[in-house]
């Protein structure tokens, strides 16, 4: 337990300071690598430099979440809310997004932006994805942005997704995974894990736990190397930005 309080505490910090403009990415570089060029630029468009300068993913996933009118979509791991005000244009205004987040600095820049741009189908929660402060059976879809790699209890995280999904919901993530296993002595670098890198597992452990909540039809859609998105280092494994879905039946 005492290492699992470790790694949120590193990474609240590290998420803290990057909202305040203290830190500058999510990564080991001067830039995350991670940013608003891998979306669609016509998706962005309308959205102010505060929200897209604070992306902190590793790919689209409102893309292959195939959103729809009314939806209720959940974000795990937020942050400063560009895939909720992504989703809240695709969901209209019968529809709801709810972006959870366990660090209080990004909630206020979230819900800043969410000010700033008047939206009203947005909300914003404290919390953290292993325990989710949501209710079961109540959400259409979830997404997830780069984050699940950082979680110290990923099974977990999947058990809480599943339980929060509606029958018929489902989930659509980009996360950092491997091929391969870090060793411990660099699983043991919460740093590195902050950075997204050594928090990340084996991409058929990542769809095993999937698995293992309930999830089926459960696909990657697809993998590219890491590479400029983290900084890859001689004795890791293979380090990739996948993009994952699957179904709650």
């Amino acid at each position: 337990m005492s290492d699992v309080i470790e790694i949120h505490d590193v990474v609240k910090e590290r998420y803290g300071a990057i909202a305040s403009g203290e830190a500058n990415s999510c990564c080991g570089g001067d830039s995350c690598g991670c940013d608003v060029q891998l979306y669609d630029s016509g998706m962005l468009e309308g959205l102010p430099a505060d929200v897209t300068g604070i992306s902190l993913g590793c790919g689209d996933p409102v893309t292959i979440a195939g959103l729809h009118t009314g939806e209720t979509v959940l974000d795990l791991g937020s942050g400063g809310g560009i895939d909720c005000f992504l989703a809240a244009r695709q969901v209209g205004e019968n529809g709801y997004v709810i972006g959870v987040d366990m660090t209080p600095a990004m909630l206020d820049k979230a819900n800043a932006n969410k000010l700033k741009m008047g939206v009203q189908n947005v909300e914003f929660r404290r919390g953290q994805i292993e325990a989710l402060p949501v209710q079961d059976n109540t959400i259409d879809v979830i997404m997830s942005n780069c984050v699940i790699n950082l979680s110290p209890d990923k099974q977990s995280v999947f058990r809480e997704a599943f339980r929060v999904l509606k029958s018929g919901g489902r989930i659509a993530v980009s996360d950092i995974v491997t091929e391969g296993e870090f060793s411990a002595e660099l699983r043991a670098d919460t740093t590195k894990w902050a950075e997204c890198v050594t928090g990340a597992i084996d991409v058929s452990t990542y769809t095993g736990y999937m698995r293992e909540a309930g999830f089926t039809n459960i696909q990657v859609v697809d993998k590219s190397s890491a590479e400029g998105i983290i900084e890859v280092k001689a004795g890791m494994p293979r380090v990739y930005s996948a993009r994952i879905t699957a179904d709650k039946a």
